[in-house]
């Protein structure tokens, strides 16, 4: 069993003055959520995801040796700009990884991301933008100890993703990634994202995700405040019973292609999310009036086309539409008549699975 202790390394035999790495890292929509995290982003319940493939983000890492003064010297820029408010989480992220990463202070970084999708737009940058600048730090770490194996530097960047946004660390490596221990789930950790162990059946190769962007505006509710908020609520225990027990049985959708049972688990998965957001205390809600509309709409669609069309949900009120690539067109077709009208400025994001992440 692997544990912190693990990614902590002091054999750092290279020295470097200067230079670059730039690497893409994606978004992923949890088909069995998580809410609910202890000490150190340990997650309540494991979770499992597709790795979307356009929604993601860009982030250059370039560093500079100094003096290790006991400082963190940064300097962050999003799309080109200073962004100023975005450097206290990134303070706080070196604080987080400082332990495993002791060279931290012996550099000036500049941090240049950017994302592919509106960054306004209500689609989680957390996840992604950790995930992408995980990536760049390890590949640091890999010239200064040039001997660590390539094994051990996608968990470790899964592991330090994790401490940033708790999703991010299934934004690394793979196309299905789960997260937390699941005695079905062959090397599952609370610590980093895992590649899905077994064969994933055709039916779910190439799926696809497009995201209706209902609002746009920020959440009433952090994601922070909403996980803390499951400590001491009525339903947590067996809500998290129910996690463990829907990634079996998605486990064994996603090896024998039943996309009908798919479409069950997916579903109630992201009425559950909000049902606990609805019964916490205090209590609230995310969904906004179109997300209820968009849900009927998919539900009625479904019914009476016998397309195999699903939604689900993040700790948002955006929809993301799930379907087979062998019914993309009807699907869009649908999405384009009946439910852009639901979307704030008419505006959705078509993306699909992907494989992670890709230094450039």
């Amino acid at each position: 069993m692997i544990s912190e202790k693990d990614f902590i390394q002091n054999n750092y035999t290279a020295s470097v003055e200067s230079g670059n790495f730039e690497w893409s890292a994606p978004s992923n929509i949890a088909l069995v959520k998580y809410w609910g995290k202890k000490d150190k982003q340990i997650p309540a319940n494991p979770s499992i995801s597709f790795t979307l493939n356009n929604c993601k983000t860009i982030t250059k890492l370039g560093f500079t040796k100094k003096e290790n003064d006991g400082n963190f010297s940064f300097n962050l820029l999003f799309e080109g700009q200073p962004k100023e408010d975005f450097k206290p989480k990134i303070q706080k992220f070196f604080e987080r990884i400082f332990e495993y990463c002791p060279y931290l202070k012996d550099f000036h970084f500049t941090i240049d991301t950017q994302n592919t999708f509106p960054h306004s737009s209500g689609i989680a940058s957390s996840a992604s933008g950790m995930a992408a600048l995980a990536m760049n730090i390890m590949s640091l770490e890999k010239v200064l100890n040039p001997t660590i194996s390539e094994e051990y530097f996608f968990q470790k960047a899964s592991f330090l993703a994790r401490l940033g946004s708790g999703s991010a660390c299934r934004s690394v490596k793979g196309s299905v990634v789960v997260w937390g221990n699941h005695a079905e789930i062959s090397g599952s950790s609370d610590l980093f994202g895992v590649e899905f162990p077994s064969t994933i059946h055709n039916n779910f190769k190439n799926y696809q995700d497009t995201i209706l962007l209902v609002d746009k505006g920020e959440k009433q509710v952090s994601s922070t405040v909403g996980h803390d908020l499951m400590f001491g609520h009525p339903f947590a225990e067996k809500r998290f019973s129910q996690a463990h027990h829907n990634l079996s049985s998605i486990k064994n959708v996603l090896e024998s292609g039943d996309v009908e049972q798919f479409i069950k688990i997916v579903e109630s998965e992201a009425l559950t999310l909000h049902a606990m957001m609805m019964t916490s205390m205090p209590y609230f809600i995310l969904m906004k009036p179109n997300t209820l509309e968009i849900i009927n709409k998919i539900w009625k669609f479904r019914n009476e086309t016998q397309t195999p069309v699903c939604f689900t949900l993040d700790a948002g009120a955006n929809v993301h539409v799930l379907y087979p690539e062998n019914v993309k067109e009807k699907v869009l077709q649908f999405i384009k008549g009946e439910l852009v009208g639901y979307c704030q400025n008419g505006q959705y994001i078509c993306d699909e699975i992907g494989l992670g992440a890709l230094m450039i």
